[in-house]
């Protein structure tokens, strides 16, 4: 039997090489045979839906209960959806067929052959190379990189792809088992089913399939083809595993949802135009998906349409949030999604758009980095980031995240997290399936799996690294040439070893720099295989020496020893660039390098690799190979990228002597080869096609002579005829291709020696397809190796490499096998013949694809030193090792073997690693050196040249000071000393410039110093308020400092003001002025209007009235009267029950209690005797004396802010100081100025000691420390070139000098701002006593006179006073200032002590606000609900009074429809009158009960069927209540009155019962309505019950969590300090060790404590008073009632008795004072009159329009006769005109016998016209002339003035 979507496997045997040629290692879509096959099982699926369809849609609600029900009916909707809309065009079979069709379902046991569907290599047909020509053995790689490359299927066992196979891992025995794709082109995703009992390999291919292998058997189970078009991107089953949706690559990125045991596709469609990452069924609700990738996230539902269900999807708004890549998100219960970003934030979806972003706290990022996996396990969230952390988050908190505010942001803190290690990239993780333990499996994208215990309790486990790799592409390979031991680097900055053979990783070693290049060193210099060289990124080439470590000397208490180790041997740096080439010469002499800096380096091997010399090349060098031992010279060949291939001879070695003198390694005079490649392949594809045309014409020309003959012998001579028709026919020939050749050459991607100066190429781009065997060119020294074009001789054609070139080749050790590595990661072997050199044998080959197809390309590849194994290296960081086929076959297992560490190895010194990739190489270092060396000697020479020149300097100055000395007409000017003036000018010039220069060059630094200074000073200056200033005392050493201040927290800012306090907004106050100015248009308006409507009242008001109008209104004022005293009494009358009523309701109950009474009792029972301590466990917190967060915040913020104000006035106080002391020494100085004044006047004798003037330190004005001028700078630069440790030293106190002297020398001009008024006002003092000091003038000596020695002797004595003043002063300044200072200090003392204490309360407040905070979330939560069941108790209550107040007016409306019953009676019983002998007939009448007919309402509701009932048979009592009552009297009936009784009281009779039968009805309605009441009051009454226990076990909860907080408050330890005299403790005299029971109380609690009790015990008299007082009254009042019930009952009996008196029976006084007037009578009178009235007017009013009429018609006549008179004149002048006009007619004809005037006048225009025109005429022609002539004056046109007059009357 052959299963659906089976295909035919053999053509991949017989048909391989001609249809679909090595299907399983290209990626060429399928043969035309498998298409058909593949579009054949499509339809026969599309059938399969098509028939289905009619068992899916017989029953519409079976329909709907499986969409609504279990997965399997969801697949039957998804199949029936999808055949209605995917195959709607499949032409529809026959009815057996289709029976046939439907039958053909997949069995549950049926399974694929793998041999099958595996891909196999492919050999060469007709060859006999092996199929297992190169069998894998081991795998050292793996790809972390890979999206879900890591899946869990048991407990130890894990499974990843690997290049093209799919690997299987056991984490205890490590051992790994392969599973091979089935394209060959590689594996895209893989995923495990959720009861890990099947697992998906999804392929890459053109239409890749999806196999699903059953576990553990490894049997392919299912295929799911036509998915996606190249690749598969993600997988996923749903919850129980039912349905299967992937997801394609690039380009259709195609979604299908499968139902994967039948194979079918059940939705499909496109799921985004960008690179799509992952896609996930929501685990809760298979209808909804979710998909994420480049810059979006897409949510999907299964929509129910007209057409069937389809996947509609919505794709996610960032809206304000940055688009991100959305790599690892998780699908929440409710539908909701959590997704990660790039920048580390979660963000949680909520309909399309992000309801909040979460953050960490103070705006850090949930990671540092991509988040790229978020899951649910056990109730809480676990984000995995590339910042190598884990963290656990609540799901509570996430699931109520909502925003807060503006920003979007939320801000939420881990529960636990982990931090795996340094330089870990977490991808992805996967739970571990171990009972009692919560152990995860991380994939880690640089290059390792770890296993992680995320517990997190005191047992947790540390992170375990499983498993290490390579990251990224391995970049070379190296193999031992002694044993099974290999190396491999990359650019993960990391070198690794291992022992291929035994199938495991000995080390690895970690570098600075990315690895490029490695080369086992051979056994020529390390005989032991111990040593490999390895080139790195940054140009470093490193000797590393690999040994056993077992083999060194053990010591005591060593750790566990390793099987390999590895130390650096030695380290240079030849290149600047990445190394990417290594290699020995063949006698092991000389190592060379090659790298992307265009340079080759020698290095000698014997001299511990000293450098020989280097040589530069055209272009980046990519390979080194040294000639083989066959060739007769050693030469090296230089591959480089850009076409160029050199080749160079081995290097003479110089000695030491010549190479100490040489300036550069560069060794010029070396004779290279060089080989410029041009592309041929143009031209050898032109020869293939000109041979192949050849070969064609050949068969053409052949097959025409055989039908030549063949038609000669059938048709004879018509055969040529035939044959001539047949070449005409022929088409002509198609061109040939033209020759090509690409602008930029093609790399070289590998080459090697064939012959001497021959070898082979490899080449990418354009020139792949071919091997090119070239040959060097004769040496032509003169020759331009950048100009020069050369072709290769031969070539050798590579099948199947077009688009795929060899990127590295190595052969066998007998040469009789080349192994290529491919680009798209493919292995293939080509088999030589022996010593074949020029590859004639090489046409067969085995090809195989092994790494990734697209990005798996094979960097290296090389054998074993047995030729047993093959190791290849890729970029997809795969490593993979072969067994070799041999016909002899080893059955021992081999293993590496370690080389053996060298004697003394231990005990060697590490050389120094160059880790600075900015290193010198050798090539700078040595020019450096040079540089260096020639540097010194100019130096040396600038020296001398200094010397010399300050010699002549001295020379110079010596001269001018000779030239000083000189009497001053023989003195020289300055300028003649100048040789030429031109020297000078120039010599400023360049300073100048130099200065310019200086300046420019050191702007950025200028500029960069400027911002660095600016934001020290942001981060460290303005925060602060101002600087420390620490002012001095002058005489004694006292001194006071500042309080750094910085600005006020966030807990000090003022509160946000409350919306009854706070400032209107602007559109409120528009709102109120708009309101207010409608209003006052309004009573504008009004008053605007009030006007015209008086006026028009006034005009009614004055208009005579009429008799009949005043009868009128007579009549109707009566009427009101009379109506208006009815309505008094009848308002007097309610106002009196009202009040009543009102009196009534205000009596109190005989259980009445005072609601202030009530409210004193419960506030003393709250507050009276509680005295608990609030450590006690029955301690309940008073409501005003809760807090929270936010109350504390605000209480720290009010400390914060007092403290500030204190510390901010103090530090005014100082700074009030500081210029008082400046002022102080302002004066001083003054004084001091004028003390030296009088001093000189004074004898040496009677001088006193000068007091000395006070300094300002540099401490008492801190801002002159950012003050500076050139010598602050000069000195700060010699600070510079000092001692380092003094140096910070003394550049402070320069600092400080120079900003001190700056301050000092500024003080008077700049500095005027210290200076204050009152020490102006001092200076200015000081200067009147110098005016007041005589100024001698010098005369000629003479002797004093009596008289002058008198006046100097009173000058003297008053210079003497002043000077003892002035002292006095001095020091009187000094002791002032001092005693400020020390009053100052000692309030600043109590203000430390102060400030100390509120800094013991600010932190005690703040542990309390963080304790409050902790709580805030739970008491919030249980606040909210006392409150919410508060406002239901109080709705519920409100509802309840709402229907008592509705009850109660229900039972009021009963009482006056009994009322109005009574009312009825007593009427008709007062109309019946007394003996009437039909009352009891009429009585019969009224009270009979009769079926009246009711208007029925004819709708749908229930309710009001129940209430006709429930009528009906009320209905029905009342009947037989009448059937009864008439059985009594048969002879009763109302329908006739009878015989002599009054009609007008039977018809009455009639009446009143309709009456009363509409208030028993009336009556029965609100009976059921106060029912109805009565029961929604019990259900509300006992639902209130309900919610008030809940309510009371809210508080209670509430009262707890209020206790347990208090609790944990009390547990804060708070420091109080206190004195020995506040203590008052004590036992037996002493303070006890322990007071832990004492109580801490203030005095002014105490002191109102005791207040209290003598206020309490005057407040206990004074209601013991009053309650006395109460009792008296009480009993006054009781006595005065029953006095007043007695006057009440004298008072009734009264009234009683006068209504007999005066009426003959009690009557209701009431009705009696509401009697008025009939109302309906005096209307129908006024209305009358009314009518009468406007009868009259109307009379009048026809009587007027008569007599109107009738003088209208009397002017009608008078008009009439006018118009007769005048008619009369007419027809007499009428007939006057005939005979006129019958005179005129008989003259006619005289008129035409004489001339006509008009033709006289026509003549006479045309004759003047005539001369018009001719003088215009005349006056053109001379116009004409005059423009013929040249130089003529134009002139304008002439006109005829009588034409200008026309001109001018037209």
């Amino acid at each position: 039997m052959k299963e659906p979507d089976d295909q035919d496997t053999d053509e991949g045997k017989s048909d391989r090489s001609k249809s679909d040629r090595r299907q399983s290692h290209s990626s060429r879509s399928p043969s035309r045979t498998a298409m058909k096959e593949d579009h054949k099982s499509i339809d026969i699926t599309g059938e399969a839906f098509t028939e289905g369809e009619e068992s899916y849609l017989e029953d519409d609600e079976s329909y709907v209960e499986r969409l609504e029900g279990s997965s399997s009916s969801f697949q039957d909707d998804y199949a029936e959806s999808f055949g209605e809309s995917r195959y709607v065009e499949t032409p529809a079979p026959d009815a057996e067929e289709e029976e046939e069709e439907v039958k053909k379902k997949i069995s549950e046991n049926f399974f694929y052959d793998y041999m099958e569907l595996v891909s196999m290599p492919f050999v060469t047909p007709d060859s006999n190379i092996p199929l297992d020509l190169l069998t894998l053995v081991h795998s050292f790689g793996y790809d972390c990189r890979k999206r879900a490359n890591l899946q869990l299927l048991e407990s130890n066992t894990v499974m990843y792809i690997a290049g093209n196979q799919l690997i299987f891992l056991n984490l205890k025995t490590k051992e790994q088992t392969y599973l091979r794709s089935s394209s060959g082109i590689g594996i895209g995703v893989i995923g495990v089913h959720p009861y890990k009992t099947y697992f998906t390999v999804a392929e890459k291919g053109v239409f890749p399939k999806i196999i699903i292998y059953e576990y553990p058997s490894m049997r392919p189970y299912r295929i799911l083809q036509d998915g996606t078009d190249l690749a598969y991107a993600y997988v996923d089953f749903n919850f129980d595993g039912t349905l299967l949706a992937s997801v394609g690559g690039s380009p259709d990125h195609t979604l299908t949802i499968w139902n994967w045991k039948e194979e079918k596709p059940l939705l499909r469609t496109k799921a985004f135009s960008q690179e799509v990452f992952k896609v996930t069924f929501n685990p809760e609700d298979d209808e909804q998906l979710t998909t994420s990738g480049s810059g979006h996230i897409k949510f999907w539902e299964v929509a129910l349409t007209f057409t069937g269900l389809k996947l509609q999807g919505s794709l996610g708004r960032f809206g304000r949030t940055a688009t991100t890549d959305v790599e690892g998100y998780m699908e929440l219960p409710d539908g909701r999604v959590l997704s990660g970003s790039e920048w580390g934030n979660m963000l949680l979806w909520e309909g399309g758009h992000i309801k909040v972003e979460l953050s960490r706290a103070a705006g850090k990022p949930c990671h540092q980095g991509p988040i790229n996996q978020i899951m649910l396990d056990e109730g809480e969230v676990i984000t995995i980031g590339s910042d190598g952390c884990v963290r656990i988050w609540d799901f509570e908190t996430i699931d109520t995240a909502d925003v807060v505010d503006e920003s979007g942001l939320l801000e939420i803190e881990p529960i636990n997290e982990l931090q795996v290690d340094k330089n870990v990239k977490l991808f992805s993780m996967i739970k571990m399936n171990e009972v009692g333990n919560n152990f995860w499996l991380a994939q880690d994208s640089n290059g390792a799996i770890w296993k992680l215990d995320l517990s997190f309790s005191n047992i947790t486990q540390d992170p375990e690294c499983l498993f290490s790799f390579h990251s990224g592409a391995i970049e070379a390979l190296a193999v031992s040439p002694v044993t099974y031991l290999m190396a491999t680097t990359g650019l993960d900055c990391s070198i690794r070893f291992y022992d291929f053979a035994g199938k495991t990783p000995l080390l690895q070693m970690k570098f600075k720099q990315g690895g490029t290049a490695l080369a086992w060193v051979p056994r020529l210099i390390s005989y032991g295989g111990a040593q490999i060289t390895a080139g790195f990124e940054d140009g470093v080439v490193r000797i590393l020496e690999l040994y056993d470590p077992k083999g060194l000397t053990v010591f005591v208490g060593r750790k566990k020893v390793s099987d390999a180790d590895i130390r650096l041997k030695q380290v240079f740096k030849p290149h600047t660039a990445a190394v990417t080439a290594l290699a020995y010469d063949r006698d092991g002499e000389v190592l060379a390098t090659g790298s992307k800096d265009k340079t080759v380096f020698f290095f000698e091997v014997e001299r511990d690799y000293k450098p020989i010399g280097y040589i530069t090349t055209p272009g980046p060098v990519c390979q080194l190979t040294w000639s083989s031992s066959s060739h007769p010279e050693s030469t090296l060949l230089i591959i480089c990228e850009d076409g160029y291939v050199l080749e160079a001879p081995f290097p003479a070695v110089k000695e030491e002597e010549e190479d100490r003198d040489v300036v550069s390694y560069e060794i010029k005079d070396m004779c290279l080869k060089c080989f410029h490649f041009t592309s041929v392949k143009s031209k050898i594809l032109r020869l293939i096609e000109i041979e192949r045309r050849k070969k064609q014409k050949e068969l053409k020309e052949k097959e025409k002579q055989e039908r030549r003959k063949r038609l000669e012998t059938e048709m004879g001579e018509d055969a040529e005829k035939e044959l001539q028709e047949e070449e005409e026919e022929e088409e002509e020939e198609e061109p040939l291709p033209e020759i090509f050749v690409p602008s930029t050459p093609c790399h070289i991607l590998c080459g090697f020696y064939s012959e001497p100066g021959k070898f082979w190429i490899s080449l990418g781009g354009y020139d792949s397809g071919f091997l090119y065997h070239c040959e060097f060119p004769p040496d032509d020294k003169n020759s331009d190796n950048t100009v020069r074009k050369d072709e290769p001789f031969d070539f050798r054609l590579l099948e199947d490499t077009e688009d795929n070139p060899i990127t590295t080749i190595t052969f066998s050790i007998n040469q009789e096998m080349m192994f290529c590595g491919m680009q798209n990661g493919a292995i293939r072997v080509y088999i030589l013949s022996k010593n074949d050199s020029s590859l004639t044998s090489m046409e067969d080959y085995w090809h195989f694809n092994m790494h990734d197809n697209n990005y798996g390309r094979v960097n290296a590849i090389s054998t074993s030193f047995d030729d047993r194994f093959l190791v290849t290296a890729g970029a997809d960081s795969n490593i993979f090792v072969f067994n070799i086929f041999s016909e002899l076959e080893l059955t021992k297992v081999v293993k590496a073997k370690v080389p053996s560490p060298r004697f003394g190895i231990e005990t060697e010194p590490i050389p120094e690693d160059i880790e600075d990739p900015k290193a010198y190489s050798i090539e700078n270092a040595r020019r450096k050196r040079e540089h260096d060396k020639l540097m010194k000697e100019v130096e040396e020479i600038k020296a001398r040249k200094r010397e010399q020149i300050k010699a002549l300097r001295n020379q110079l100055q010596k001269l001018l000071q000779m030239n000083e000395e000189l009497p001053k007409h023989m003195k020289f000017k300055r300028t003649d000393f100048d040789l030429d003036a031109k020297i000078r000018a120039e010599i400023s010039r360049k300073t100048a410039n130099k200065i310019q220069r200086v300046e420019k060059e050191l702007a950025w630094e200028k500029e960069k110093h400027q911002l660095g200074l600016k934001k020290l000073q942001n981060r460290f200056r303005n925060s602060l308020e101002g600087d420390t200033i620490v002012v001095h005392a002058i005489q004694s050493d006292h001194k006071i400092s500042s309080y750094r201040l910085v600005k006020p927290s966030k807990y000090s800012k003022t509160k946000r003001a409350s919306q009854s306090e706070r400032r209107p907004s602007k559109f409120e106050r528009f709102e109120k002025e708009g309101t207010g100015r409608k209003d006052s248009q309004r009573d504008t308006g009004g008053s605007i209007s009030v006007p015209e409507e008086s006026v028009i009242e006034k005009g009614k008001k004055f208009r005579p009235k009429t008799l009949s109008e005043i009868m009128v209104e007579n009549q109707i004022e009566k009427t009101r009267k009379l109506i208006l005293k009815a309505e008094r009494a009848q308002m007097k009358i309610q106002q009196r029950k009202k009040e009543w009523e009102e009196l009534y309701k205000s009596k109190p109950d005989d259980d009445y209690e005072d609601p202030k009474d009530v409210q004193a009792i419960k506030e003393a029972q709250l507050f009276m005797g509680d005295f608990n301590l609030k450590t006690a466990s029955d301690y309940k917190i008073p409501e005003h004396m809760r807090v929270n967060a936010a109350k504390k915040e605000e209480e720290l913020g009010h400390l914060d802010s007092m403290a500030y104000s204190k510390k901010m006035h103090m530090n005014k106080s100082i700074i009030s100081l500081r210029d008082l002391k400046v002022a102080v020494i302002e004066e001083i100085q003054c004084l001091v100025q004028e003390l030296k004044n009088i001093q000189s006047t004074l004898p040496v004798s009677k001088h006193l000691p000068i007091p000395q003037v006070p300094q300002i330190h540099p401490e008492e004005v801190p801002e002159k420390r950012f003050q500076y001028d050139d010598e602050t700078l000069l000195a700060f630069k010699q600070q510079r070139v000092k001692s380092p440790g003094e140096k910070a030293h003394r550049v402070e106190q320069t600092t400080f000098a120079g900003s001190a002297g700056g301050f000092l020398r500024l003080s008077s001009g700049k500095e005027g701002d210290l200076t204050t008024r009152d020490s102006l006002s001092r200076a200015s003092k000081a200067s009147a006593f110098s005016l007041d000091l005589p100024k001698f003038i010098e005369f000629e000596r003479a002797d004093p006179t009596d008289v002058e020695l008198e006046i100097m002797k009173r000058e003297e004595i008053k210079h003497v006073y002043m000077q003892q003043y002035l002292i006095n002063r001095i020091k009187e300044l000094i002791v002032t200032f001092d005693a400020e200072l020390r009053l100052l200090r000692h309030q600043k003392l109590k203000l430390d002590t102060q400030m100390k204490l509120s800094d013991l309360h600010h932190v005690t407040l703040f542990q309390e606000m963080l304790l409050l905070k902790n709580f805030e979330k739970q008491e919030n939560i249980l606040q909210e609900r006392v409150n919410s069941l508060d406002k239901e108790e109080q709705d519920m209550q409100w509802k309840i009074n709402e229907t008592l107040k509705e009850m109660e007016e229900k039972k009021n409306e009963v009482a006056k429809l009994q009322d109005q019953e009574k009312a009825l009676y007593a009427g008709f019983q007062t109309a019946l009158g007394e003996n009437n002998k039909f009352a009891n007939f009429l009585m019969k009448v009224l009270k009979k009960r009769i079926k009246r007919v009711k208007k029925k309402e004819v709708e749908g509701d229930v309710d009001e069927e129940e209430e006709s009932e429930e009528s009906s048979e009320e209905e029905s009592s009342l009947e037989s209540d009448e059937d009864e009552s008439g059985s009594e009297d048969e002879v009763f009936d109302d329908s006739i009155c009878p015989t002599n009784c009054d009609m007008g009281l039977f018809e009455l009779a009639l009446q009143l019962r309709e009456k009363r039968l509409d208030i028993e009805e009336a009556l029965v309605e609100e009976k059921k309505i106060i029912d109805n009441l009565k029961k929604e009051h019990d259900a509300l009454s006992k639902k209130v019950k309900i919610v008030a226990a809940n309510l009371n076990a809210a508080e209670e909860a509430l009262e707890a969590y209020q206790r347990e907080k208090q609790q944990r408050l009390n547990e804060l330890l708070v420091v109080i300090p206190l004195k020995l005299h506040q203590i008052e403790y004590v036992q037996f005299g002493e303070i006890p060790s322990d007071l832990s029971g004492t109580l801490v109380f203030s005095n002014h609690s105490l002191g109102r404590l005791q207040e209290r009790i003598v206020q309490l015990q005057e407040e206990n008299s004074k209601q013991q008073k009053l309650n006395k007082e109460c009792r008296e009254r009480r009993k006054q009042l009781i006595r005065e009632k029953r006095e007043m019930a007695k006057t009440i009952q004298k008072m009734e009996e009264t009234v009683r008795q006068l209504m007999i008196s005066k009426f003959g029976r009690v009557i209701n006084l009431e009705a009696l004072q509401t009697l008025s007037v009939n109302t309906t009578l005096e209307e129908l009178k006024i209305k009358k009159l009314r009518k009468e009235i406007s009868n009259v007017k109307e009379m009048k009013m026809w009587e007027e329009k008569i007599a109107q009429v009738r003088w209208e018609l009397m002017m009608k006549t008078k008009e009439h006769t006018k118009k007769l008179h005048q008619m009369n004149d007419l027809c007499i002048e009428k007939k006057q005109l005939d005979s006129r006009l019958n005179t005129l007619q008989n003259q006619q004809g005289n008129a035409f016998q004489g001339p006509r005037k008009a033709d006289t006048e026509a003549r006479e225009r045309v004759t003047e016209l005539i001369q018009v025109q001719a003088e215009r005429i005349q006056a053109l022609k001379e116009e004409i002339a005059l423009l013929r002539k040249k130089g003529g004056l134009l002139l304008p046109p002439i006109h005829h003035p009588q034409e200008n007059m026309k001109s001018q009357g037209l």
